[in-house]
């Protein structure tokens, strides 16, 4: 084994580390769930680092992903029933209450049978905590969707406020210019008693309704148009679907990726130190430009915001049809953190690029790096993020029960697979055996005996009968088989390969324990040393 004490070689050893040690600048996927029926969404509860939860949009199931071992409990948490399940209906939505270890409070976003009327429901953990209290649900609020499309759905929680934000899509009809849709102005534009094509952000740890079953909440005193014109309720607006926005949980930035509808897709983005009321321009606008069908495009509103990316209706590699948002990277891969990963459910690309507020860098097509050798990555409906920022990406499958969900991990060698092959840093990767405590993970090292020489001078060692054996006594790896050496077997006298401190280069027959026959064969070697002239 190449160890750093024979300094020669270990610079050797360091600097082909160093050629190929960047583990976290490669990246791929693994398949970590099969068999889902059009799974939707993926989530954690805050700190909870076992546990995936996994949203199926029509079955009304939330399920529990374990993480440690990749198996599906038998037992969904949940099982929503009543659900409209055209073809973007259903169970569309969940969050943890930031305080869910204590409450055990989550929340759903769901669209229910009889006219698709969108509820954002609370339920509670049972004292089981892989299942849900099914007659536990209040409803927080409910409105009227004109069309079965754009329904939004999501909602989460603010990293820094704790208040839930919630996405509402437009109300489905082409322009915002149907049945149900302010006229001249559509609903997206319409911020007097109007709820869809917003963000909305309310207060579940109060209730400024009591008489009021459909509203079971409070008005945080801070959205932006408590006590001026506009619904209290609104804390952005101007969106025509906007699908799976997301926070950075670092910053409290938040990112709204939004549906196009002809011509452009798009990703705004809100500060964490935002006030709130942001006009993000639709129906007016679609992207950058005045919406060019339906006669209802023009100027930008006065203060409306732009997207922070925007890409066409061209397929792939640089475009799409339909924008599917992400989320900023906060987990272990390092030259990933700060990055946003965004897709697109048609055209089945996958992007990411970096945004400081002011400047957008690092914009990067990543399909091909996130396709696994063998499975396949379509039609992406999500991403998820789990308590420890490991992203994931959700694959609503094609027909019933072949949904997929998929890992986020480091591809070190760029072979398309996650394996310990990728681990090859200075210091083993946590999951990955150091033997000989060389800080170089065993599947990484160049030698891989348990003792002090590389393989090529083991090799010239072993054919030159003139030179004494000293591969097996060295333990100290000093080049010289000494009084020392036996001392340092003698200290782990009587210690097999099963105990605490076990130490295999003491163990010089090999044998798994640590015995007489190992001091006897370094007495045999005493005083072989290491020729000048080995290389």
């Amino acid at each position: 084994m190449i160890r750093l004490r024979l300094a020669g070689y270990a610079l050797l050893g360091l600097a082909a580390l160093g050629a190929g040690s960047a583990w976290a600048e490669g990246m791929t996927t693994r398949r970590v769930a099969v068999g889902l029926s059009r799974p939707v969404f993926a989530t954690a509860p805050p700190a909870d680092t076992e546990r995936l939860f996994l949203v199926e949009q029509h079955t009304g199931r939330i399920k529990i992903l374990r993480l440690d071992t990749a198996e599906m409990n038998a037992t969904p948490f949940l099982d929503i029933v009543g659900l409209a399940t055209g073809n973007e209906q259903g169970l569309l939505g969940l969050a943890f209450h930031p305080d869910y270890a204590h409450n055990g409070y989550f929340y759903v976003n769901f669209t229910a049978s009889g006219g698709g009327t969108t509820h954002i429901r609370r339920y509670r953990v049972s004292a089981d905590p892989d299942v849900a209290d099914p007659g536990s649900p209040t409803t927080v609020l409910a409105y009227s969707q004109p069309q079965s499309n754009h329904n939004g759905g999501w909602l989460g929680f603010g990293p820094n406020d704790g208040f839930l934000y919630i996405a509402t899509g437009d109300g489905g009809g082409s322009d915002d210019n149907d049945a149900g849709h302010t006229a001249g102005t559509g609903n997206a534009q319409d911020i007097t008693d109007n709820l869809l094509g917003k963000i909305l952000r309310i207060d579940v740890n109060g209730d400024d309704f009591p008489d009021d079953p459909n509203r079971s909440y409070a008005i945080p005193p801070t959205n932006p148009f408590v006590g001026l014109p506009g619904d209290d309720e609104i804390w952005a607006y101007g969106l025509r679907n906007p699908w799976r926005p997301s926070f950075d949980r670092l910053t409290g930035d938040l990112y709204i990726a939004d549906v196009g509808q002809n011509a452009r897709e798009e990703i705004d983005f809100q500060s964490a130190a935002s006030s709130g009321g942001e006009n993000y321009g639709w129906r007016l606008r679609e992207g950058t430009i005045a919406t060019p069908s339906g006669g209802v495009g023009g100027p930008a509103p006065p203060g409306a915001v732009d997207p922070i990316h925007e890409y066409g209706h061209t397929g792939a590699p640089n475009g799409g049809f339909s924008i599917t948002g992400g989320y900023v990277y906060r987990g272990p891969i390092a030259t990933l953190y700060g990055v946003y990963f965004f897709a697109d459910y048609v055209s089945e690309q996958i992007w990411s690029l970096r945004f400081d507020g002011t400047n957008k860098t690092e914009f990067l097509n990543r399909t091909t790096e996130l396709a696994p050798r063998v499975e396949s990555i379509d039609a992406i409906a999500s991403f998820g993020e789990d308590a420890q920022g490991n992203l994931y990406l959700v694959d609503l499958g094609g027909t019933d029960n072949d949904g997929e969900v998929f890992k986020i991990l480091p591809d070190a060698d760029n072979d398309g697979i996650a394996d310990d092959q990728d681990n090859c840093a200075l210091a083993p990767n946590p999951d990955q055996l150091d033997t000989d405590h060389d800080v170089v993970g065993d599947v990484c090292d160049p030698d891989d005996d348990n003792d002090c020489y590389p393989d090529s001078l083991e090799a010239q060692l072993a054919s030159d009968p003139l030179v004494p054996d000293i591969l097996a006594g060295d333990v100290d790896c000093s080049g010289t088989v000494s009084i020392t050496d036996l001392v340092e077997v003698r200290g782990g006298f009587g210690l097999t390969s099963a105990d605490p401190g076990w130490n295999p280069d003491l163990d010089v027959d090999g044998s798994g324990s640590i015995s007489i026959l190992d001091l006897v064969q370094v007495r045999a070697n005493f005083g072989a040393t290491l020729p000048a002239s080995a290389p």
